[in-house]
Formats: structure tokens, C-alpha cells, sequence
């Protein structure tokens, strides 16, 4: 009796998007640890007129990672809002499916890159390949969707964020290992093989059990409705009533402001941080790198830890201030940082900087209808990805230009764009009071 109740339980949670994500992001956290390293390696004899050995070095890594990231934020656009398009025809899956199939391929190209000694700009193609399966851009909003359409509007915060928590934990694990694994040799292969191995599997049962078990769980037409009509009348700490029937458009343009503002601001800063890290005075290892986005990770989970303990008491609007504040310090006196304990003492700062992004997701889906919930998901997505193509060469050549006399200017710059992105949340927190005040009257 024993055993037969504990695989149905195991075979319940495997058809969960739960274990999909936590797959994915351990595969990918053990794949990021090996493209940063394989192309410090491969960047270490650059050189430049002007410039030092290890500014030359710099330069070079700062230069592939802006054409990479841009590829990957240019290329899945178009994909991205055809498998929204799917998802919200009734084909929930697609846009986690196709998405883990580049996962899968360009992991392969990184593998191959490795071992055939095949030049580091082979990963641009690999690059294409993953935007045409939509990438993140579509992957993402496919997972929040089938979290958003599975929960009610009352607990539809804490549901993304728990999302979060496994997304930030499985990160955490993976990064903890994977600057260990990077150093274990693969015969005379070299560093780095058994660590893209491992991420390759993980991406293959990963995308194994999304296509043969994951299941598409949606609450009925009337829960939500029974919700919404709940929040109107007795919560005082929604912001906003679910409004099925429409697009509350206002408050929509205000969130995606607010969104493409922080998401700027982390993104940039993140886009320099990892190459920071490998400069004097810090000078990282892989296994400093794999502790450092290790520590990355754990915002995750003390993000999560910090909606549940103020949810009860504030508003989502001040949970999202409060996020945009914890960044906005811990990202300013990064600009100082000249030692690894400063770095991970100022890491403690930005404790909740993960709250804004799924509780601003969490507030954009109430405004619009749940026929439309993935495609303004997959909008909102695609505008962080627009925004990806100014703020990632802007921040990548500010960093350039100030590496002699102040290579922490990106960060102070970073911090200012978050004060930016407070603003219209705060116009968000105005507005629903206002609202909640006329429907009581």
C-alpha cells in the first residue's frame, strides 16, 4: 500500500511545471558557469592598443557577451509571440516545450565548442538557434501562464513567487557545484567537460517531462470571478480588482514602465557584474564565480521569505518599493566594492531585490482578461527584451570607457535607473485607492 501511494504522489509532482523548472535551472546555472569561464580562457591573450593585458581581456569578454546577449534578445521576438499566440489557442505547453528544445541545443554547441576546440564566436550561431525557439522570452511567461491560470487572484503573488523560491534554489544548488565540476577532467579534454555533460542531462529529462507528463491546470471561470468580487469588498491590501472582463489600460502602461525601468537597471548592472568580478582587485576563480552566483541565487529565496512576511500587512505596490530599494542601496556600494567579503556584504543589501518583477507579472495579469493573460505576459517579456537592446551596449561601453578611473560608475548608474522605475509604481498605488474608495461609495 506503501510504495503504490508514494509513486502516485512522485508521479503527481512530476506532471507539475514545478520540476520543469527547477531541471532547467539547474542545468542552465551549470551552463552559465561554463560559457563565462570558457570565454575568460579564451579572451586571456586579447589585446589592444592603450590598454593593459587584463583591460584588453576585459574588453574582449565584455564585447562577446554584449553581441551574445543581444542576439539572444533580438532573435526570439518574433517566436516568442507566435508560441504566446498558441498558448493562449488553448496550447499551454508549446511555449515551454519549444523553448527547452534550443536550451537542449545550444548546451550541445558550448559542448562541442569544448571539446573540437571550435572558435568561442560558434556560440552566436548557437545563440540563433536558441532565440528561434523563443529562448527565455517565451519559456518564462509559458511557466508564470500555467502558474497565473492555476491560482486565484488572492493568492496569485505568493504562487509566482513560490515559483521564484524553486527557480532561485535550483539556482543556488546549481551554482554552489558548478564551479567544483568545471575543474573535474574528462580524460585530456580539459576543464569544463563533465560540467556541460551533467547540463546537457538535465536539459534532456527536462524536456522529456514536459512533453510527455507536464500537465495544464486551470481554475474554473467561476473561482476567480467569486475572487475578484471578495478583493472589491474586503481586502484592503490589493491594489487592484481583477477585472476580467477588460484591460485596465492605464495601469497596465504604468506597470510595463515600471518593469522595463528595473529590469534595465538589474539587467545592465548583472550584464557587468560577472565580468567585474574576474578584474583586480577581486580576480575570481570558477569556484569564486559558481560561490558568487550562488550568493545571486539566494536573493531568491530571501526574496520569497520577504513577500510572505509582508504580504499580510503591506499593499503589492509597497512590496514592490520595497524590493525596488533593497536594489537600489546594495547596487550603489557595489560600485566600492575592492574585496570579496565587501561584495558579498554588500549583496545582503539587495535581500529583496527579486520582490518587483513577479509581483509586478502578478498585478499586470489582474488588469487584463485570462484569455489574454499569456500574450501581455509575453508583451511585457518582449519589452524587457527591446529594452535589452539599448541598456546592454550602453552599459557594456560606459563600463569600457570608465574601466581606467572608476569601473563601479555602471553601477551607480544602475541604481539611479531603479529610483526612475519607482515612480510609476508609486502612480499605481495612488490610483488604487482611489478606485477601491469609489467602488465602496
Amino acid at each position: 500500500m506503501v510504495m503504490p501511494s508514494l509513486c502516485q504522489a512522485a508521479f503527481t509532482v512530476l506532471r507539475q511545471v514545478e520540476p520543469v523548472i527547477v531541471l532547467e535551472q539547474l542545468g542552465s546555472t551549470l551552463f552559465d558557469t561554463a560559457l563565462q569561464m570558457v570565454v575568460r580562457d579564451r579572451c586571456a591573450n586579447a589585446t589592444y592598443p592603450g590598454l593593459s593585458r587584463e583591460d584588453g581581456q576585459q574588453k574582449a569578454m565584455t564585447d562577446f557577451f554584449m553581441t551574445y546577449n543581444l542576439i539572444i534578445r533580438l532573435v526570439p521576438i518574433l517566436p516568442a509571440l507566435l508560441l504566446a499566440r498558441l498558448s493562449d489557442r488553448g496550447r499551454r505547453k508549446a511555449p515551454i516545450v519549444v523553448p527547452l528544445s534550443g536550451y537542449l541545443l545550444s548546451r550541445v554547441a558550448l559542448l562541442l565548442v569544448v571539446i573540437v576546440r571550435l572558435p568561442v564566436e560558434v556560440m552566436f550561431g548557437a545563440a540563433v538557434l536558441f532565440g528561434l525557439s523563443g529562448g527565455f522570452c517565451a519559456y518564462w511567461p509559458g511557466v508564470m501562464t500555467l502558474a497565473s491560470l492555476g491560482s486565484t487572484a488572492t493568492d496569485r503573488s505568493k504562487v509566482m513567487m513560490r515559483v521564484e523560491l524553486l527557480y532561485g534554489t535550483a539556482g543556488l544548488v546549481g551554482s554552489l557545484v558548478s564551479g567544483h565540476l568545471f575543474l573535474l577532467y574528462s580524460s585530456s579534454l580539459g576543464n569544463g567537460i563533465i560540467l556541460l555533460i551533467v547540463s546537457i542531462l538535465l536539459h534532456l529529462l527536462c524536456l522529456i517531462l514536459s512533453i510527455f507528463l507536464l500537465q495544464v491546470k486551470q481554475v474554473s471561470d467561476k473561482e476567480p470571478d467569486e475572487t475578484g468580487h471578495t478583493l472589491s469588498h474586503t481586502s484592503d491590501n490589493a491594489d487592484v480588482v481583477e477585472a476580467p472582463a477588460g484591460i485596465n489600460l492605464v495601469n497596465v502602461v504604468l506597470l510595463f514602465m515600471a518593469a522595463i525601468l528595473y529590469n534595465s537597471a538589474v539587467g545592465g548592472a548583472m550584464e557587468i557584474l560577472g565580468i567585474f568580478v574576474m578584474k583586480a582587485p577581486l580576480s575570481w576563480s570558477a569556484t569564486q564565480v559558481g560561490y558568487g552566483n550562488a550568493a545571486g541565487c539566494m536573493i531568491f529565496i530571501t526574496s520569497f521569505i520577504g513577500v510572505i512576511l509582508f504580504r499580510r500587512c503591506v499593499s503589492d505596490v509597497m512590496l514592490i518599493l520595497i524590493g525596488m530599494m533593497s536594489f537600489a542601496s546594495g547596487i550603489y556600494f557595489m560600485s566600492f566594492v575592492t574585496t570579496t567579503s565587501m561584495f558579498y556584504l554588500v549583496r545582503l543589501l539587495t535581500l529583496f531585490a527579486l520582490i518587483p518583477m513577479p509581483t509586478i507579472r502578478s498585478l499586470l495579469s489582474q488588469q487584463v482578461p485570462a484569455s489574454s493573460c499569456g500574450t501581455t505576459l509575453t508583451s511585457l517579456q518582449l519589452a524587457l527584451k527591446f529594452a535589452g537592446l539599448a541598456y546592454i551596449p550602453a552599459f557594456t561601453k560606459i563600463y569600457q570607457g570608465t574601466l581606467d578611473w572608476f569601473p563601479g560608475f555602471v553601477f551607480m548608474l544602475s541604481s539611479i535607473f531603479t529610483v526612475l522605475g519607482m515612480i510609476p509604481i508609486s502612480v499605481v498605488g495612488c490610483r488604487s485607492p482611489q478606485r477601491r474608495q469609489y467602488e465602496r461609495i
